[in-house]
């Protein structure tokens, strides 16, 4: 019988000990915003072949470590930028007071199977659909398709114009009064028209953030948001509510984007 206990060492990739060595020297030699030296002269000072320094610079940069500007360079970045989550800094359903939102587009559509079933509707009932983006900064820093059905608004008023239809679904929300919440938060990466709003490259890891709202004792809006890992963190306030998923369960949020 074989020994249990027991972990069999796994050598260590090259990039990622290069990755580990770049790390304190980032830490103790260079400033935010600094600018490293080019790839050639990294890779004479640690012995290392230019390929393998480019394993460890786009590791760091997928990290958010690292920043690389185009005609600049590679820069050190600067810290995540802190995002509040909870409806009492963000607002409700996201008119963030120290934060910004731009509406991509706004459509009704009937309700595919896998959504109607997260929102509680029947399969082809309609739903109204919010994108946005979330600027931070003056930069994007999350996407969000925000589901609601069009039965939790039944007062909607006409739209005279395409723009109207966001503003009108967004206001009508407002007026709500919410009496719960849930959310849970899961990584993943982004997918081409997501990482088209975010200014990043495909495949690159966000945070996904579910958030469900319920009004009169039934769900009223779904929304799934998707921030991007690189560059900022999430904080909860004292009634931000996180649900942890098991492994291998399927969340509200991943059947609805």
């Amino acid at each position: 019988m074989g020994t249990t206990g027991q972990l069999t060492a796994v050598p260590e990739p090259k990039y990622w000990h290069l990755r580990t060595v770049l790390l304190r020297a980032i830490d103790t030699e260079f400033a935010i915003g600094q600018i490293l030296p080019n790839e050639r002269e990294l890779a004479a000072r640690f012995g290392v072949a230019r390929a393998t320094l480019r394993q460890a610079l786009d590791q760091l940069e997928l990290e958010g470590r690292l920043v690389r500007r185009r005609g600049i360079g590679t820069l050190i970045a600067a810290p995540r930028v802190g995002v509040p989550v909870n409806r009492q800094e963000e607002g409700w359903p996201g008119a963030a007071r120290s934060q910004a939102w731009r509406t991509v587009d706004c459509t009704t559509a009937p309700a595919a199977r896998r959504l109607a079933e997260a929102l509680g509707i029947a399969e082809g009932a309609p739903v109204h659909t919010v994108r946005r983006v979330r600027l931070v900064q003056g930069r994007s820093m999350a996407t969000e398709s925000l589901h609601v059905p069009a039965a939790a608004l039944p007062h909607l008023p006409g739209f005279r114009a395409e723009s109207d239809r966001a503003r009108s679904v967004l206001r009508q929300l407002e007026r709500l009064e919410v009496d719960g919440e849930s959310r849970s938060v899961e990584l993943g990466v982004a997918e081409a028209e997501q990482a088209a709003l975010l200014e990043r490259p495909p495949g690159s890891p966000v945070l996904v953030m579910t958030t469900q709202y319920a009004a009169a004792g039934r769900l009223v809006a779904l929304a799934v948001s998707t921030y991007r890992a690189d560059t900022c963190k999430l904080t909860f306030g004292e009634t931000g509510l996180v649900e942890v998923t098991p492994v291998g369960a399927t969340p509200v949020g991943a059947a609805a984007s």
